[in-house]
């Protein structure tokens, strides 16, 4: 039973909170996933801390103060809390580069909000061998704590680019070679695919599946036939079946 007198928990230990704290932690160069400003705050340092944040490009959330006092627990904030990256994020180059002589093989993660799935998603495209991860700035999981423990050490091992934008970065990866595959309902099956060359698998979110813009810049929808009474997986299970049908052709394994 809860206790209506309960205390806020203590802030998390991969939080800042605080304006000089986030201030600092801006001017030292540290991975930020996130910075959280109570609506309608603008007194004091928080001006700069927005401009900084923006001349860094590091996504800006406007919260409710509840939002943020539960964040933050019995910590004073200030109107200002910043989360900490669980690991370090690579550009897009440092991905081709990890390929190196292979074909390139990256999943892109479309407005995955999910910590649990964004990691599941990591993990599997780690174990079968994925070169790096792409997801977007705004409307994303980042690579929080729930992310890194949910993918089991994978983040370590596995590269992850934030971009500015999914579909410019789409048009990029055309140009070096890189086909891009949609996961979504209306495509052929997934298993009568070619995957050859290089391959970018996108998976969108549960809800919303796939982003209209992005899934037009694809060059081929495909999907998991659905026999039973749910009619969609969960994000993560469904990228595993196709992230290892995609493994198995670059083995050169037969059915």
């Amino acid at each position: 039973m809860k206790k209506e007198n309960a205390q806020p928990a203590a802030a998390r230990e991969d939080l800042a909170v605080g304006r000089n704290g986030v201030l600092e932690l801006l001017k030292s160069g540290a991975q930020i996933e996130c910075i959280y400003l109570a609506r309608g705050e603008q007194g004091g340092s928080i001006p700069k801390i927005a401009a900084l944040a923006r001349e860094k490009k590091i996504p800006l959330k406007e919260v409710a103060p509840a939002k943020l006092e539960h964040l933050c627990g019995t910590v004073s904030h200030q109107g200002v809390a910043a989360t900490l990256s669980a690991a370090r994020y690579s550009t897009l180059e440092e991905l081709f580069r990890r390929a190196g002589d292979e074909a390139p093989f990256f999943v892109i993660a479309d407005e995955i909000e999910d910590p649990h799935n964004l990691g599941a998603i990591i993990r599997t495209a780690e174990a079968a061998g994925a070169h790096g991860l792409i997801l977007p700035e705004r409307r994303s999981a980042g690579l929080t704590g729930v992310v890194s423990k949910t993918s089991a050490g994978a983040v370590e091992h596995l590269p992850v680019a934030r971009v500015t934008n999914l579909v410019q970065t789409i048009r990029q990866l055309k140009e070096r070679g890189v086909w891009i595959y949609c996961a979504d309902m209306d495509g052929q099956p997934w298993c009568r695919t070619d995957y050859s060359g290089g391959v970018a698998l996108v998976v969108g979110s549960e809800g919303r599946g796939v982003s209209r813009l992005v899934k037009e810049h694809c060059d081929f929808v495909v999907s998991l036939p659905m026999r039973g009474q749910v009619n969609s997986l969960n994000a993560s299970v469904a990228a595993g079946i196709i992230l290892f049908e995609i493994a198995r052709q670059r083995m050169g394994l037969g059915h």
